[in-house]
């Protein structure tokens, strides 16, 4: 369930960063399907090597009590978690 960060704690993960809407939905949907608390923030992250560019993302995060099994559901999902 989406969570504001006042209610996951201090200490949250990045989990996942959606580069398209329909990523974003994705996520979301697996994560609420599979019952984790989870926050997601519009945040600008740095795209291209050659023309960088400032574009901005969902950023998923989720607490470190979670985050193995969040990792667990993206990976089943076809998603590849951040690192």
């Amino acid at each position: 369930m989406r969570r504001s960060p006042e209610n996951l704690g201090e200490d949250l993960r990045l989990l996942y960063v959606a580069r398209k809407l329909k990523h974003a939905l994705r996520v979301e949907q697996l994560l609420t399907e599979a019952g984790l608390d989870y926050v997601v923030e519009a945040e600008e992250y740095s795209a291209g090597t050659l023309f960088p560019r400032i574009r901005v993302g969902a950023f998923f995060y989720v607490s470190p009590a979670s985050d193995s099994d969040a990792r667990d559901v993206l990976r089943r999902g076809g998603f590849n978690p951040e690192s």
